[in-house]
């Protein structure tokens, strides 16, 4: 395991992250993290370990600096009074920008990565900044949205991307989740292949029985399909 410090433009400001790179990588998979997570949460370690069993390097990165998540735990706390508030966790266009800057910075410095083909693994409104990141970078050719909201993407970006897409669904996760997903589903007319994936018996947060090993043994299943 590798840890990764980026910087952001001329700023002293960085994004930190976690590579881990397996002897024989046969495709880089990066995590956007959905509001509130991060390159420490168990679920997405998790995941990334069985991607890593299955071949595929990992980079965990938080897509917000340490005083943006601060920012963000001040203006939680004042949402009521000023509704109008956006926190930088749900600002699409900024999540994804710092995808697109981190897998460019990443795969221009690691020679060991520069070369594989490239899949976004997206939670919760990562899932959305998979989407529109996809759009700016060639490379990015499979994409897996785990219980996330791929309809916060930019309707243009949903109906451009090309990278195949699975849309990855808990069972029992609300209704109006599901139905989000079915229709981002409709929308994704240009990738190449595309699938929404119930998980039985699983919530928003797969935290049921082996709800999450399901997921990372099914995204690694679409990532082998899909990444040339």
């Amino acid at each position: 395991m590798v840890q990764i410090s980026i910087p952001l433009d001329d700023s002293d400001y960085r994004l930190y992250g976690e590579l881990f790179i397996p002897k024989t990588a046969k495709g880089l998979i990066v995590f956007a993290h959905g509001s509130g997570s991060g390159r420490t949460s168990p679920r997405n370690q998790h995941v990334a370990n069985i991607l890593n069993q299955n071949g595929f390097a990992t980079f965990l990165v938080d897509l917000l600096t340490q005083g943006e998540q601060q920012s963000d735990l001040k203006s939680q706390k004042i949402l009521d009074k000023y509704p109008s508030l956006t926190l930088n966790k749900f600002n699409i266009k900024l999540l994804a920008r710092r995808l697109e800057t981190a897998t460019t910075w990443l795969i221009e410095i690691k020679a060991d990565v520069k070369n594989l083909p490239i899949g976004y693994y997206g939670s919760s409104t990562g899932a959305a900044a998979a989407i529109e990141a996809s759009i700016l970078l060639d490379k990015v050719k499979a994409i897996v949205s785990r219980g996330g909201r791929p309809n916060l993407a930019n309707l243009e970006s949903i109906k451009n991307t090309k990278a195949s897409t699975l849309l990855l669904v808990g069972a029992k996760d609300s209704k109006a989740v599901i139905d989000l997903n079915k229709k981002v589903l409709n929308q994704l007319k240009n990738a190449k292949s595309k699938e929404l994936a119930m998980v039985p018996n699983a919530g928003h947060l797969f935290e049921e029985g082996n709800a999450i090993e399901a997921v990372a043994n099914i995204a690694a299943k679409w990532f082998t399909k899909n990444l040339p």
